[in-house]
């Protein structure tokens, strides 16, 4: 059984470390319905990805790929394996081969995480609408 963290707008269902971020950006939200994972392992996780996510940086922007918007789910299954979609600013970014990779050497190494899998798409395509305020102060965008 695999349990969503899905990019949400509803700040019901996020941790409370992250529901401050939420109101800002859409932040991914854990469902913790049929799961082998208590709801605190599943919260706990889920910030700690964030936080291992935030530490990588697209190259040409000041800017983590988190803030950004380019992180679209996590998959937290019960195996704690995880499981990421991601995109990139432009479909031909030059480290579009390596961006995958250095989320998965961030994430692997949080607790409990099992191993990383990162998909790269491109449905819907990324667009600035989707950085978070902090991003558009950052880049001198709001």
């Amino acid at each position: 059984m695999t349990n969503r963290a899905e990019t949400m707008t509803d700040t019901e269902n996020c941790p409370p470390e992250v529901t401050d971020v939420a109101s800002a950006h859409e932040v991914p939200a854990v469902e913790a319905a049929k799961s082998a994972l208590s709801q605190e392992e599943l919260n706990r996780l889920t910030n700690d990805i964030i936080a291992a996510i935030k530490t990588v940086y697209d190259p040409e922007i000041p800017v983590d790929i988190f803030e950004l918007g380019l992180i679209y789910k996590i998959d937290i299954a019960d195996d704690r394996m995880i499981t990421i979609d991601m995109t990139l600013t432009a479909p031909g970014c030059p480290v579009a081969g390596d961006m995958p990779g250095w989320v998965q050497d961030a994430v692997n190494p949080v607790d409990g995480v099992q191993d990383t899998k990162v998909n790269m798409v491109f449905d819907p395509p990324w667009d600035m609408s989707r950085m978070s305020e902090e991003a558009q102060v950052a880049l001198n965008m709001y």
